[in-house]
């Protein structure tokens, strides 16, 4: 579920963003390396809490339990918002894919990805055991095809790719500020997917165990997957030729393979956004579920059958459509970067308003180096917010607007409102 959720969209349509926007080799690289960095700081500091008392429906349950009522609301509304709308990036990049395969199809790269989304819908509505199915071999056959992508441009390219490490002159001060922001707007999304496995928390056989090693160890394996593939981009594509290109990974098989190499690296990428889209689907939809048996939402929106919350799989699976229909994939990303770390800030002070209020609970794991980790994050979280609202405040206008009005649907929502 991790690396089906995580190794999506991102790792095709970003680097060649980040190239735009920092067109130097060792500041490109160092973007990835701090995407990571803050999502392992994240994962140490989650994963806490949610061994404490697992449950389903992501970071909301924690903030929740460690808050309380409005508190868990916001989290649950910006997590359900943050992952539709990249649910739905997902699906549009997956038709701009399927395009050039299927001439008709080109330029209904919407219409493909709704497609998508109400096929992905009619599997899990099956039950759960299908949904699964399909997430564990699109997610091998997705990771298998990354590395050996990457291990063939290393081996087979002799290309000047890294031969210039400075394609544009890189700028210095509040620009340099600016343009590593966007940066990392793109590349926070890339890693975005390490709190997959607490979206069903209570769903594992053991929780306590398995939360903590899943999310630290993915992590860790999806910035090595990153890196080598961004590394063996690089190899092939001088980084003045990156910037900007939408489809690096397709260029870069197209240069090493020929265009049977674009054909078939086309049809893996399909292969690999498929799992991104049906784990997106699966993870984002137990998120009004456990809100809603909690209270915050309607009570229609926790019936289940055969392990599958099927009302708010089939909310969540609507407004998925409704982004589609906006067709714009760059705002719609820099709006849900802004949300992501929104609610991750949220759940970082969540843990320490859990360690104040309840300082004997049984933790089954520690976050290391508390306060510093926990606070490294937080502090991360609430820079980066900021430098978004100074670089971005278009996008990041959009994203506040959309957390705002998280108070008038709880007061409407809620049947059993807690302050």
């Amino acid at each position: 579920m991790l690396i089906g959720n995580t190794i999506g969209a991102g790792i095709l349509r970003t680097p060649g963003e980040v190239a735009a926007n920092l067109p130097s080799v060792p500041l490109f690289m160092s973007v990835w390396v701090a995407g990571a960095a803050y999502a392992l700081l994240g994962a140490l500091t989650v994963a806490e809490l949610a061994a404490m008392r697992p449950r389903s429906g992501g970071l909301y349950p924690l903030v929740h339990d460690a808050i309380g009522g409005y508190a868990g609301f916001v989290a649950g509304w910006t997590d359900w918002l943050a992952m539709s709308v990249a649910s739905a990036a997902v699906a549009m990049v997956l038709g701009e894919y399927a395009g050039p395969l299927v001439p008709v199809l080109a330029g209904h790269a919407s219409l493909i990805g709704a497609v998508v989304v109400i096929a992905f819908l009619l599997v899990q509505w099956r039950g759960i055991r299908a949904g699964d199915l399909v997430q564990q071999i699109t997610s091998l056959l997705k990771t298998v095809a990354l590395l050996a992508l990457a291990a063939l441009c290393l081996t087979l390219s002799d290309g000047p790719g890294t031969a210039t490490t400075i394609a544009a002159p890189v700028p210095g001060g509040v620009a340099l500020a600016g343009a590593v922001v966007v940066a990392l707007q793109s590349a926070i999304v890339t890693y975005d997917g390490w709190t997959g496995p607490i979206y069903f928390g209570e769903e594992l056989r053991h929780p306590e165990r398995d939360i903590p090693r899943s999310m630290i160890g993915g992590v860790l394996l999806v910035l090595v997957i990153y890196l080598a593939l961004n590394a063996a981009f690089l190899r092939v594509i001088p980084i003045r030729e990156m910037a900007g290109d939408p489809f690096v990974a397709a260029s870069a098989a197209a240069r090493v393979f020929g265009q049977r190499g674009d054909l078939m690296l086309r049809l893996v990428m399909m292969v690999s956004l498929v799992a991104a889209v049906n784990a997106n689907l699966l993870m984002t939809s137990r998120v009004p579920f456990a809100m809603s048996r909690d209270g915050l939402l309607p009570a229609w929106l926790q019936r289940a059958a055969r392990g599958t919350p099927v009302t708010a799989l089939l909310t969540t699976a609507a407004f998925m459509l409704v982004c589609l229909a906006t067709n714009t994939f760059d705002s719609l990303l820099a709006v849900v970067a802004f949300l992501y770390v929104a609610n991750y800030a949220l759940t970082f002070a969540g843990l320490f308003v859990s360690r104040r209020r309840a300082p004997l609970a049984r933790r089954p794991f520690r976050v290391p180096g508390y306060p510093f980790v926990p606070g490294l994050a937080l502090t991360g979280s609430v820079a980066f917010m900021i430098a978004s609202v100074l670089t971005d405040p278009r996008h990041s206008a959009v994203a506040v607007s959309l957390v705002a009005l998280s108070w008038p649907v709880y007061r409407l929502a809620a049947r059993t409102p807690k302050e």
